[in-house]
């Protein structure tokens, strides 16, 4: 009859380990797109040019002179420059005071008399005083290029877009989406993120960079329950 060894401590550590260093657990996860930030492509793809020997044909496009290179059109890029910059500040003072006091002088003669002075007088005060402030700035710089989504009947468009870049061990994330109108693009097709109605931006990272900049799930559970 066979007769197995039961496995020591230190050969199930190095097992882990090296599943741990496999290549399926090395494998690195794909970062998806988001759906609600997705290019948008042009409607209709461009027809069969078919000659006429007309010089101007419409399946090339149409583009007015005095719009230029502007975006105005669904699928078409405009580039959108970020910059952002916020700061706050807030703070309060509040001081409060309160006393009151009693006495009653007792009588000398009589049966009375035996009171002292100290012992017919009370006296309280209260006090309190709250001081807090607050601050906070935030900045955002770059461009990120996004495409129409939608053209509203008086010209305004809905622009959306985002940015993944995978930079050594993280990917960083740049979304943005909002209405923009038409005057507010300038000729080499810019527009500032500071002229973007409802405007969403968000700027995010994933991999060992963010994850160590986050305090770990047990100390966030100790944090939560504390009571002080």
């Amino acid at each position: 009859m066979a007769h197995f060894m039961k496995p020591s401590f230190s050969a199930m550590l190095i097992a882990v380990a090296v599943l741990a260093v496999s290549p399926l657990h090395a494998r690195k996860k794909v970062t998806q797109p988001d759906p609600n930030f997705a290019a948008t492509y042009p409607d209709d793809p461009r027809p069969e040019v078919v000659p006429n020997g007309a010089i101007f044909q419409p399946s090339y496009g149409y583009m007015p002179i005095i719009s230029g290179a502007r975006a105005s059109h669904v699928g078409d890029m405009v580039t959108i420059t970020l910059v952002e910059s916020f700061a706050a500040s807030k703070s309060a003072n509040t001081t409060t005071s309160r006393s009151g006091g009693a006495s009653i002088i007792p009588p000398t003669t009589g049966p009375l008399s035996f009171f002292k002075a100290t012992d017919a007088t009370a006296s309280s005060s209260h006090n309190f005083k709250g001081t807090g402030t607050t601050g906070q700035s935030n900045s955002l710089s770059g461009e990120i290029t996004a495409t129409v989504a939608r053209v509203f009947p008086d010209g305004t468009m809905l622009i959306r877009g985002e940015k993944i870049m995978t930079i050594n061990r993280g990917d960083e994330h740049i979304r943005i989406s909002g209405l923009v109108r038409p005057w507010d693009i300038d000729g080499t097709n810019h527009v500032l993120s500071t002229r973007i109605g409802d405007a969403r931006i968000s700027y995010t990272g994933t991999g060992d960079v963010a994850r160590a900049s986050h305090m770990g799930w047990l100390g966030h559970f100790f944090q939560m329950i504390s009571p002080f």
